[in-house]
């Protein structure tokens, strides 16, 4: 006959502060009493739970966290699991775990990154690819008809010696050129900024929100290079791969992030040099290409001088997003109307770095210390191989409303 019998249970509190008792009841000679060991509840029937539900039913995690799986896996506890059910729940847990602790992150510290790519490496594969196709349809110089073709004519800048003509063409058809995900040099660009802006050396995937954490404005950044075409890019690469211009653009990356100043540091890359190829465009630095005898070292430099002047109004005038298009739109003037005293600018400016210690912010990677297409060698044979890559064709007019783009 069963019986039910009432029991009162004597607990002593934690440091002897405090007694309960606390009724139990006793039904088929079972008391409802919990026994708890190690965070898991031991039922009546000697089965282990966790307060709500049987063995079988806790996460593998929890498992593990309680010592309970490995303590099972050994066979030290085999015994307090009888039957076959327990058995067999037993080891497809133990499969699980062994699965769960198989699976990898699709990057790993122990994988082999992509190697960074110089501005020279991605510079020499568009020297050396077919780009016939875009250069039907550049158009390097502004088209001029009438009395303004006239004046021009006598009163312009000079015209662009023959030998250079050639590379400046290049700029331009670089500057059609979009993204190709098929392509490993378009590929190791991306990467290549994306680790020396955010200091990583693990690759990152081609989409994802990551990419607005140096300054793109959606997932994919091919989408904001309307207007430059690839020449963004390789804009953006020179700045962080040229040892002299590293520690500017860590300090520019570094002003993009701030509280209330902050910009996207690479959509304003691309409008600096949209900036960049419309000065070209309009001719203002034919008679420095013609000094130095090269167009890319020019234009790299150039861009790197635009986003210098832009770096420090926007700082010292503690500028805001909010201000971008009356900035862009004064230093287009600006840069249109004083292209030498733009690049006379970024002049000092290193020379003051490279009077003074290190400048913090320099990197002493190898990679960064090939020789700069722009800043280095300036005559001869050496300035010839500082080509550059290029920007998508532009209007003529653009001194309307300007706007990050």
């Amino acid at each position: 006959m069963e019986e039910d019998i009432s029991v009162t249970s004597h607990s002593e509190g934690l440091n002897g502060l405090s007694h309960d008792h606390i009724p139990l009841e006793i039904t088929n000679g079972c008391s409802n009493h919990k026994l708890v060991m190690n965070g898991v509840v031991k039922g009546c029937n000697g089965g282990l739970t966790n307060g709500n539900a049987p063995l079988g039913s806790l996460p593998i995690s929890a498992l593990k966290q309680n010592g309970i799986l490995q303590a099972l896996t050994e066979g030290g506890n085999q015994s307090s699991l009888t039957g076959e059910r327990e058995n067999v729940e037993l080891e497809k847990a133990r499969e699980e775990w062994d699965a769960l602790e198989n699976i990898l992150p699709a990057i790993t510290e122990d994988s082999t990154p992509t190697p960074l790519i110089s501005f020279n490496e991605a510079l020499q594969y568009f020297q050396t690819t077919d780009l016939g196709d875009l250069l039907k349809n550049i158009q390097p110089t502004i088209r001029r008809t009438g009395l303004a073709a006239i004046t021009h004519f006598l009163f312009g800048p000079p015209r662009l010696h023959k030998d250079l003509l050639e590379e400046r063409d290049l700029v331009f058809a670089i500057a059609q050129c979009p993204v190709d995900n098929s392509q490993p040099v378009h590929m190791r660009v991306l990467q290549t900024i994306y680790k020396r802006l955010i200091g990583s050396r693990l690759d990152c995937p081609r989409f994802g929100p990551h990419w607005e954490n140096i300054g793109f404005q959606g997932t994919d950044p091919a989408t904001d290079l309307r207007g430059t075409g690839f020449l963004g890019l390789m804009h953006t690469l020179y700045f962080v791969m040229d040892p002299e211009t590293l520690p500017l653009a860590k300090d520019i990356f570094r002003l993009s992030q701030h509280p209330t100043q902050n910009f996207p540091f690479s959509v304003m890359s691309i409008n600096m040099t949209r900036i960049a190829l419309q000065v070209l465009r309009e001719e203002a630095l034919t008679k420095e290409c013609n000094r130095r005898q090269q167009v890319v070292g020019v234009l790299n430099e150039f861009y790197v001088a635009t986003y210098l002047y832009v770096y420090q109004l926007w700082k010292t005038q503690q500028k805001t997003i909010a201000d971008s298009g009356f900035v862009l739109r004064e230093v287009e003037l600006f840069a249109k109307k004083n292209p030498k005293q733009i690049l006379r600018r970024l002049e000092c400016f290193l020379k003051e770095k490279r009077a003074g210690e290190l400048p913090r912010g320099t990197s002493p990677d190898p990679q960064a210390r090939q020789p700069s297409p722009s800043l280095g060698a300036r005559s001869g044979s050496k300035a010839k191989e500082m080509h550059f890559t290029g920007v998508c064709d532009l209007q003529a007019d653009v001194e309307g409303d300007a706007r990050l783009i």
